[in-house]
């Protein structure tokens, strides 16, 4: 489970419900069974209106992913294309066979461009069907997380529209003076709610949503360049080289890989 969300969302309540706390009030003064029917009712409506069903739907799994670990394996990613291209200098591209086979069901993506490259297609034919695929793939991860922009987007307006029907409630009952305080702050909280869910819950969704959609084109793009120079024959050190320019500067500057090492050693030799 990713930490960071879990502990980022309590902090942001303790800070949210702390500060009530500390001005007087208390938990139970922000909850409104009508301001929240609004909210809430109003937001899912208009969401599912605007995205469509089938993509409404999606939420549960979407979420899931915001609450999963993301698996950090790009330095293995780079040391399997460092292995492939060494054996490609040596055996020729034909011998990468067994390996696509090994890798098909941990990374198809790796192992679609390693055959179309043992099949002998065109580079710029292998390259652009891969970037096809990756720009497609983030398409479909980014519009996961406009179903979340459009309720952060949506659920302030409903707030207003809740806090609106509060006060136009409020001005039809002038005759009870001693109630207006109360009724006025009731109308406020549909506010309160539709900025809170915003800019605590859905907003917040739909950017590690798109920053997930982001790292994991990166990784294929990385993927790409390596099944590119793969192709060319370049030196597996060389191809390092161009792999590291994809990692952050802590991965980037890991001891050089094994694959490398021995291509160094081999050439010294």
């Amino acid at each position: 489970m990713e930490i960071g969300v879990i502990v980022g969302l309590i902090v942001a309540l303790i800070g949210i419900l702390g500060g009530n706390i500390l001005e007087g009030g208390s938990i139970g003064s922000l909850i409104s069974p009508s301001a929240m029917l609004i909210i809430f009712g109003g937001t899912i409506g208009v969401t599912m209106f605007n995205v469509g069903l089938s993509n409404f739907l999606l939420i549960p799994k979407l979420i899931g992913e915001v609450l999963k670990k993301p698996k950090d394996n790009s330095h293995e990613t780079v040391e399997a294309l460092l292995s492939f291209a060494q054996k490609a200098r040596r055996e020729g591209l034909l011998a990468l066979e067994e390996d696509i086979q090994e890798i098909q069901n941990k990374d198809p993506f790796m192992a679609k461009g390693l055959q179309m490259v043992v099949d002998g297609s065109d580079s710029s034919l292998v390259e652009n069907v891969l970037l096809t695929e990756v720009e497609l793939k983030e398409k479909r991860d980014i519009a996961g997380a406009s179903v979340f922009e459009a309720a952060g987007g949506y659920a302030p307006t409903m707030g207003i529209i809740g806090t609106v029907m509060g006060l136009i409630h409020v001005l039809g009952n002038l005759e009870n003076p001693d109630e207006l305080g109360p009724a006025i702050s009731v109308a406020f909280l549909a506010t309160f709610w539709g900025i809170a869910l915003a800019n605590v819950f859905f907003l917040p969704i739909a950017g590690k949503l798109k920053g997930k959609a982001q790292e994991e084109a990166e990784m294929k793009h990385l993927v790409i360049e390596g099944i590119l120079s793969i192709q060319k024959g370049d030196n597996p050190t060389v191809v390092r080289e161009k792999l590291r320019a994809f990692l952050p500067a802590q991965k980037a500057a890991k001891p050089a890989s094994s694959a490398a090492a021995m291509e160094a050693s081999e050439e010294h030799a």
